[in-house]
């Protein structure tokens, strides 16, 4: 049976599954969870995750959920080349060092820089203070100044010569911010070199294809009343 990955190029980590499937040919069929229709929240699509939350993987009668749980599967089930996941013991420990730390600091800091600036005045017609704003924002420059002194250093990928699973995690994230118009990458020639190196590894055509979604955040139209009251509280809690 076909792979089943149940995704929204909305979302940061969908984008990062979305991204390695393509650029490794796993075949898979693509089921699109529209977010900020509250697709997520259907009885429908709870029924595949009861946790309702994309990305999901259905693989026959096996389903996962989780972003980098999905990323090591379809690492192990397709033999993809060991740059992705190193077969080194200290490489792979620094991959998996990387997506233990990013979930609660630059993850959570790149979401709400995005609905902080675009997504709540925006779509969801809903005012954030300055200050609130500004404070976002110096949290995510901080985290940027953390990730390129703790994990990118000086080298070209963030485990040595070769792009990996940490790499593209961290580039779909960095790319929230920058939808919402900031300039994550403006005055880090050490960050924006690495950017250029990770685009050129996957292929332009295919990074840009998995980011149309989120460059075009500050034209989303206003959410509908009903879907607005729908998504608000989860959203308010995820970015807390």
């Amino acid at each position: 049976m076909v792979l089943e990955l149940y995704l929204d190029l909305l979302s940061q980590p969908c984008r990062a599954i979305y991204i390695f499937a393509k650029k490794n040919g796993i075949p898979f069929q693509l089921r699109t969870v529209e977010l900020l229709k509250g697709q997520h929240l259907s009885d429908a699509f709870a029924q595949v995750n009861p946790l309702k939350k994309v990305p999901a993987m259905k693989d026959g009668d096996f389903t996962l959920t989780e972003s980098v749980a999905i990323l090591l599967y379809l690492t192990h089930k397709c033999k993809v080349p060991d740059f992705w996941y190193p077969q080194d013991l200290q490489a792979r420990a620094c991959v998996d060092e990387y997506l233990a730390w990013q979930h609660t600091t630059l993850r959570r800091s790149c979401l709400r820089a995005l609905w902080h600036k675009v997504m709540f005045p925006v779509f969801l017609r809903e005012q954030v203070s300055p200050k609130l704003l500004a404070t976002t924002l110096a949290e995510l420059d901080e985290l940027l100044q953390l990730f390129e002194d703790k994990f990118l250093q000086n080298k070209a990928f963030l485990v040595g010569s070769h792009i990996s699973l940490a790499d593209l995690v961290a580039i779909t994230e960095l790319m929230h911010p920058v939808g919402a118009g900031c300039q994550v990458f403006e005055g880090r020639p050490k960050l924006a070199a690495w950017r250029q190196r990770v685009e050129a590894a996957v292929g332009e055509d295919l990074f840009w294809e998995a980011h149309e979604v989120i460059m075009k955040a500050k034209d989303f139209p206003p959410a509908d009343p009903t879907i607005k009251q729908k998504i608000m509280p989860g959203m308010l809690a995820m970015i807390r």
